[in-house]
């Protein structure tokens, strides 16, 4: 009978006096979304991977030459192209790691009854809500060595960090990390509100410590949540450009993705940076990949 009602069509309704059925409503819906989805990402995705396999040029008017995987042979040859990976994968893993620590450390801190617990989660989650042109250009002030807050605050004097080649990608890394952490406080924040109160007591009564607790009951538990956290930063770290584009100019922080950007508009070479851009999105999925899987494991335990 909820079946019936659900999908059958009110009889006094505006749609049932225009004769439209219940499946020309749902294509009404459906359809819009599917063109929308087809014209905006699928098609360029697919014309870009045709011009992936030339050496067309949009600075230009010459046609476009098919060239085979002779892109993609230069780039996987380049070590110029390696080392931006490397600087990429560098990036992530202390993007990503901070923000896990930072988090969800928060979190926890945050997982009682304290007064002002809804402003203070509140005020936590504004960096995440700034645009990240706001945020680098707010950060290369801090970090500005003349009047920057930073260095007053650390003691570090006249200290460029980002003119510095050795602590630039740092520094990069260290704003995302105040702009993201909030992302994963807040998921870690669900999932340790979702943990059964009963198995704290239960370690209460058995004398458990706050380690044994937390290794025990609390981690193994919120574990999924933060493995999809992990996901969505670890995936949206890999294409940082903004952020990285506006705080330095430092070689020792040019990711791949400011690596594809000089190639596609400063260099012009369209089929080439098309070519690099797909084999981002793939390290990009298989990394993803590698991810669920093991969330899948977690989940399983």
């Amino acid at each position: 009978m909820a079946t019936t009602m659900i999908t059958t069509l009110d009889r006094s309704s505006r749609a049932a006096a225009r004769g439209l059925s219940d499946t020309s409503i749902r294509n009404l819906f459906i359809i819009p979304t599917v063109l929308f989805l087809i014209v905006f990402n699928i098609f360029p995705l697919i014309y870009s991977l045709g011009y992936s396999f030339t050496d067309f040029r949009a600075s230009t008017n010459a046609p476009a030459t098919f060239v085979g995987l002779q892109n993609y042979r230069d780039l996987l040859n380049d070590p110029y192209v390696w080392s931006n990976f490397a600087i990429t994968a560098k990036y992530v893993i202390i993007s990503v790691a901070g923000q896990l620590f930072v988090g969800f450390g928060v979190a926890m801190l945050l997982n009682r009854d304290i007064p002002l617990k809804g402003l203070i989660t509140t005020l936590l989650l504004l960096p995440m809500m700034l645009s990240m042109a706001v945020v680098g250009l707010f950060w290369k002030l801090l970090y500005d060595p003349s009047w920057g807050v930073i260095n007053y605050a650390l003691g570090l004097g006249n200290f460029e960090w980002l003119a510095d080649p050795k602590m630039a990608l740092y520094a990069v890394a260290l704003t995302d990390i105040w702009m993201w952490s909030p992302f994963v406080m807040l998921l870690s924040l669900a999932g340790l509100s979702a943990v059964p109160k009963h198995l704290y007591e239960a370690a209460a009564i058995d004398r458990a410590g706050p380690f044994y607790t937390f290794f025990r009951i609390t981690l193994p538990l919120v574990a999924p949540i933060l493995m999809i956290a992990v996901i969505f930063r670890t995936m949206e770290a890999f294409k940082t450009f903004d952020l990285a584009y506006i705080l330095t100019s430092q070689p020792t922080a040019e990711l791949i993705s400011i690596r594809l950007y000089k190639m596609a508009f400063q260099e012009w070479q369209t089929g080439r940076s098309c070519a690099m851009a797909y084999i981002v999105l793939i390290m990009v999925l298989a990394i993803t990949n590698i991810y669920v899987k093991y969330l899948n494991k977690v989940k399983e335990r």
